[in-house]
């Protein structure tokens, strides 16, 4: 693919180019704090990024955007299919003690009880590479977009990417290239999501109650956050935004006629930026303060169910045939969304006991290099790759324990050049690697869609020498797509 500028940069116009925008992005507000002080807003700097803009094919960029409304109404569908995901998940939830808790508050609150609360919402981003099939030589027309994953809790830096395009403008500005800007696509990322949780908080019905932003301890990427806090207020000014972490649930939360509380303000929707790694609960007190939170009146972003949805076990059993359509009446034209989805699958095999299972420990074994095994996790850090598939392999190829994962063919992404801006870290070029991500924002009750849209995207590039890992992990930075 055909890069934005020329590489190398000159070293004198390339340091005058990094200093600026350096000084750019701390006035524009694209910032983090510090890994040294992650709870300090005493301290803070730029949020790391590439110094232009990463070539994306633009038939792919365009495919990623046209499947997204497809793909909320798929996991819309699945949450309303309670044998769906009693089937998919049920190996998983013998040997994963963190997704069978999350499945036993699904099975308490919307199977054997009677939830306060039927609307149903999510905000989700689907990930996407850009796959090579004749690696450096293969021209962007013939990459194939590939799904990685779909993200349905806490999904990050709609904020912060929001506004990496102007950032990459000014860039590209002062290098000269002033006329390549036009090839970054606007991104409304943050304003969409913004637009959805107002529109969860308008049909909890109180004007007086609060939307409660459920954090983490320790809050590095609180800036992200904030910027899409900010524009809920721009977009309704009447909402009220509370932030609070688990200790706050705990200890001053309750209910009162299926309401909940904290701090005797009511809750209108519970957007949960936390909770979604088994080490983020830490006493039993913890569980329960979830399970409060999803018996409540208060929406919840994700639901329980959507949670569950996000598990790696529902996306490969997604992947099966005739498995994406059991769920087309969702869709206004089902055999077009139906493609669009399946266009974009990966293969994703299944290791859970039996035949099929055998065949994906034999397949994975014998050339390990060519798949990813994955966990029933969300967030970066978490895959397993290479020799060490064969190792853990070796350890529970032939236990129920490998039901713990999926398998997915590795996929062969385009590598491009750029330079990597990071806080206390000399730019170097470096071959690097992006990942494409869409948000959208679904809304129903019951079988009735109520709220479907798409809501911008994200693109993050990290080097090489990383196989796994995110932003947030550490391993990739902040980018902008720049279509080819």
């Amino acid at each position: 693919m055909d890069n934005c500028v020329a590489f190398p940069v000159d070293q004198h116009l390339l340091e005058d180019v990094i200093t600026q925008g350096k000084d750019y992005a701390l006035t524009k507000g694209i910032i983090m704090r510090t890994r040294e002080q992650p709870n300090s807003s005493e301290v803070i700097s730029y949020a790391p990024h590439v110094l232009f803009p990463s070539p994306v094919p633009k038939h792919l960029f365009e495919q990623a955007l046209a499947a997204q409304e497809d793909f909320n109404l798929l996991m819309y569908g699945v949450t309303q299919d309670q044998e769906f995901l009693e089937t998919a998940l049920k190996s998983a939830i013998q040997v994963d003690d963190f997704t069978r808790k999350l499945y036993e508050i699904y099975e308490k609150v919307h199977i054997k009880g009677n939830p306060a609360q039927p609307i149903n919402f999510a905000m989700l981003r689907a990930d996407y590479m850009f796959d090579t099939a004749r690696g450096k030589e293969t021209p962007a027309e013939e990459m194939k977009l590939r799904q990685i994953e779909i993200n349905t809790i806490a999904s990050s830096f709609a904020g912060l990417g929001s506004k990496l395009p102007e950032l990459h403008r000014y860039n590209l500005r002062n290098i000269g290239e002033s006329e390549k800007a036009a090839s970054l696509p606007e991104n409304k990322a943050v304003d969409g999501l913004a637009k959805g949780l107002v529109e969860a908080w308008k049909l909890y019905g109180n004007e007086k109650a609060a939307m409660l932003f459920f954090i983490e301890d320790v809050s590095q990427n609180i800036f992200d956050q904030r910027i899409l806090e900010y524009t809920i207020h721009e977009v309704n000014s009447s909402v009220t935004t509370l932030r609070r972490k688990f200790s706050d649930i705990v200890e001053r939360a309750v209910t009162k006629d299926n309401k909940l509380f904290i701090d005797n303000i009511e809750i209108a929707v519970v957007y949960f930026r936390y909770g979604y790694m088994p080490h983020q609960y830490t006493s039993e007190k913890d569980w329960e303060a979830r399970l409060m939170m999803e018996q409540s009146l208060a929406i919840k972003c994700p639901s329980i169910r959507f949670h569950l949805v996000g598990t790696k076990k529902v996306q490969q059993e997604l992947s099966r045939p005739g498995a994406v359509e059991r769920f087309q009446n969702y869709f206004p034209n089902p055999a077009e969304s139906v493609q669009r989805i399946r266009d974009t699958f990966a293969g994703l095999y299944s290791f859970d006991m039996g035949e099929d299972g055998d065949t994906t420990v034999k397949r994975a074994l014998a050339e390990p290099e060519k798949y990813v095994m994955k966990p029933q996790r969300e967030g970066g850090g978490n895959n397993i790759f290479g020799k060490n598939i064969t190792a853990t392999l070796e350890k529970i190829g032939q236990d129920e324990k490998r039901a713990e994962y999926i398998l997915m063919d590795r996929v062969q992404p385009a590598v491009i050049p750029n330079y990597q801006i990071r806080h206390n870290t000399s730019p170097e070029l470096m071959d690097m690697v992006s990942e494409l991500g869409v948000f959208g924002v679904i809304i129903g009750k019951g079988p009735n869609i109520l709220y479907n849209n798409k809501a911008g995207h994200l693109l993050r590039t990290k080097s090489i020498c990383h196989d796994d890992g995110g932003v947030a992990a550490g391993a990739a930075v902040l980018d902008s797509p720049y279509l080819v």
